[in-house]
């Protein structure tokens, strides 16, 4: 696991106040969304904002590929990544 990775499930569990939730509970490839790891829109809204605070990224949530973007915590380091890159 990155360090980006584990920031951000850190981020994931202190933006949306998951406190019984460790990092290690967070699977890399684990779906953040519906069967996963069960967050709704209210979540995703939250989490967008605090992680365009903590890496200081735009993340236009209008845009076609943000929800692939937020689809796992792989896939959102990546696209961390590449944005504080650009």
């Amino acid at each position: 696991m990155s360090n980006l990775q584990l920031e951000i499930k850190n981020l994931i569990i202190d933006a949306l106040g998951l406190e019984d939730m460790a990092a290690e509970d967070i699977a890399a490839d684990l779906s953040l969304f519906g069967e996963g790891l069960g967050l709704d829109s209210v979540d995703a809204l939250e989490l967008g904002l605090a992680i365009q605070k903590r890496f200081g990224i735009k993340i236009d949530a209008d845009a076609k590929d943000t929800r692939k973007h937020f689809a796992n915590v792989t896939s959102l380091a990546a696209f961390v990544s590449s944005q504080q890159h650009a």
